[in-house]
């Protein structure tokens, strides 16, 4: 016999009662229609969260406009997700879901507006967000302890919310759309004492290997053999004192201008012939 009931054929007689009721017993703290109305709004909520996000998705332009454009994708999806959650849960409750686009502004506690730029569409995403937290949070207080499945479940849509603010806040403050400069210097970015001195000797190093990367490609560089413009070869010169003078002959120029050069031959020569 379980020891956290008094009394376990009470229980299963109630069970019995009701039957169509489905998950909602005589146990349910909170009125039932009550629940089911609080949930449609949050789901015209969610809806309308998923439309201003696809618009935006598809209307960002600019220099910035793909890094939002990612982002509005990403929380739409996941404000469509919510929507799918809070729908069953309804359905669970014996509600049901309201998809009625016709009063989804009415139920509806976020807004829809388009924007003029990227600008606009990123700040007022920002602050469709930041009522949904507040009004997500006064939900949680109270369903609390009476519908704690119902609780447990805005808690996590409450979570992402507020991921989806933060991820907001970085885009409108870290970086302008309207102007590109930055506003707000980002998170981790600060050098204190010890960084800027990692940060002089990490540029030391990359001045270094700058340094030997070209050394190395001037080394496996190859050389000409010869002057550039020139065959190598050895050219005799024409003029004064054209050729070298050898062991035995005197080579002497010439008249200015003649090509033509005087050859004298050793006396010695004759004398060792004779």
């Amino acid at each position: 016999m379980p020891h956290f009931v008094k009394d376990i054929e009470e229980i299963q007689k109630r069970a019995r009662q009701k039957i169509d009721d489905g998950a909602v017993t005589s146990t349910y703290g909170l009125d039932k229609e009550k629940t089911v109305e609080i949930l449609n709004e949050a789901l015209a909520t969610e809806i309308v969260c998923v439309l201003r996000y696809m618009h935006h998705y598809f209307m960002a332009t600019g220099v910035h406009g793909a890094a939002a454009r990612d982002e509005f994708k990403e929380h739409a999806d996941e404000e469509r997700e919510h929507a799918d959650e809070i729908a069953e849960r309804i359905q669970q409750l014996g509600g049901k879901p309201d998809f009625n686009p016709k009063s989804l502004l009415e139920r509806s506690v976020s807004h829809y507006v388009e924007g003029e730029d990227l600008a606009d569409m990123i700040r007022e995403d920002l602050v469709a967000e930041r009522v949904v937290i507040d009004v997500y949070r006064e939900m949680i207080k109270y369903f609390g302890d009476k519908d704690p499945t119902t609780r447990i479940m805005i808690e996590g849509i409450l979570k992402k919310e507020e991921e989806h603010a933060s991820d907001l806040s970085d885009l409108m403050f870290v970086v302008n759309p309207s102007t590109g400069e930055t506003e707000l210097q980002d998170p981790g970015t600060e050098i204190g004492e010890n960084d800027e001195e990692e940060k002089m000797d990490r540029g030391q190093r990359n001045v270094n290997a700058n340094a030997r990367e070209k050394g190395e490609n001037n080394r496996q560089k190859p050389q000409p053999a010869h002057a550039p413009g020139t065959t190598g070869r050895v050219m005799a010169r024409r003029g004064r004192n054209e050729m070298e003078p050898a062991d035995d002959d005197i080579a002497v120029g010439g008249q200015s201008g003649s090509s033509r050069s005087v050859k004298i031959t050793n006396k010695n020569r004759k004398n060792k012939a004779a």
